[in-house]
């Protein structure tokens, strides 16, 4: 198989960051290589642009796609050699392999485990599918829960969204996701900091996170995931918090846009921005770090050039050229 004759299906109802469409980003990526025939299409919503093909009788399909049933969705496209898949839709397919990013482990934890997902994930290897975690991290964690062949889960980061230089920001802000009392047990302290400095603390934070961080720390200026792009333009540290049930994202594009940035030392982070971000081992820990990022020249040009180095293996181009090794493996293997 030459590189370009490689017949990709993209499904772009997939995994959406709050800074732009990564499943574009990633599709854009491809097609920008050269190497394959990429494919676009939608399972859960209409065609936007010219250049997707519309699936025929999708709204009726979808919800069977949800459980991993329904019409093979190979038969409604163009001839492919491999499809991916990366949303709430896993549609079977007849004579095509087919690759599935797991990159939320929320509906596979226990708290918010739903037999759904974790049957339509069972349902889909079963068949023949191939998982593709976020992380190593991650992949541990959906082999525990799933219960599959180790072989059957293969690790390649998403793409993270370009982003712009960030050269005068001044905010701190905090990107809260799934964690909302531990942001708010250090808030008080980061106010406190944050006036002492003349400026604020900026809380990135789902709707429900926000409404209790707006009861709870009225000195908190809370912004919805929406607006994740121009917090970071204003950004003068980061703070991740995160409970690891998604791919920081949010965390990789601060280190592209050089804003210095500080996490808890967890497992995914230790693997992730390990050496380009401030790991502290506490929540006490992290307020102590954060004295140093945002007072210590030095310490930020260090964090600065590691960071933009570090995020260049998550920009959409290195997904792209990730993915395109993944696909000629998948298909190699399945016509073995």
């Amino acid at each position: 198989m030459s590189p370009s004759s490689l017949r990709v299906g993209l499904d772009l109802d997939g995994s959406l960051e709050s800074l732009g469409d990564s499943m574009t980003d990633l599709a854009n990526a491809l097609d920008a290589t050269g190497e394959c025939h990429l494919v676009r299409f939608r399972t859960q919503r209409n065609s936007k642009a010219p250049n997707e093909t519309k699936v025929a009788l999708r709204a009726l399909w979808a919800p069977l796609w949800r459980r991993g049933l329904g019409r093979p969705i190979d038969v409604m496209l163009a001839p492919l050699d491999v499809i991916h898949v990366a949303g709430l839709a896993t549609p079977p397919t007849r004579e095509v392999p087919i690759v599935i990013s797991v990159d939320d482990l929320r509906p596979l934890r226990e708290e918010t485990r739903t037999h759904l997902r974790v049957n339509q994930l069972r349902r889909a290897v079963a068949h023949g599918a191939l998982l593709v975690a976020s992380s190593a991290t991650a992949s541990h964690e959906v082999l525990d829960v799933l219960q599959v062949q180790r072989n059957r889960v293969v690790v390649v980061p998403p793409a993270v969204p370009n982003v712009e230089l960030t050269t005068r920001g001044e905010d701190l802000v905090v990107n809260v996701t799934g964690l909302t009392d531990r942001f708010l047990a250090i808030a008080p302290d980061l106010v406190r900091f944050a006036a002492s400095r003349a400026t604020r603390v900026v809380a990135l934070a789902s709707v429900e996170a926000g409404q209790r961080i707006k009861a709870a720390a009225p000195d908190v200026t809370v912004r919805a995931r929406r607006d994740a792009r121009d917090a970071l333009a204003n950004a003068a540290v980061v703070i991740h918090i995160s409970d690891g049930a998604r791919f920081p994202s949010f965390a990789i594009a601060a280190l592209a846009a050089g804003v210095p940035t500080i996490a808890r030392s967890t497992r995914i982070n230790r693997e992730l921005l390990d050496g380009a971000t401030a790991l502290a081992g506490s929540d006490d820990e992290v307020v102590a770090t954060l004295e140093v990022v945002w007072s210590d020249g030095a310490r930020r040009a260090i964090m600065v050039g590691a960071g933009r180095a570090r995020a260049l293996d998550f920009a959409p181009a290195t997904a792209a050229r990730a993915y395109l090794s993944l696909y000629r493996d998948v298909v190699r293997g399945w016509s073995s």
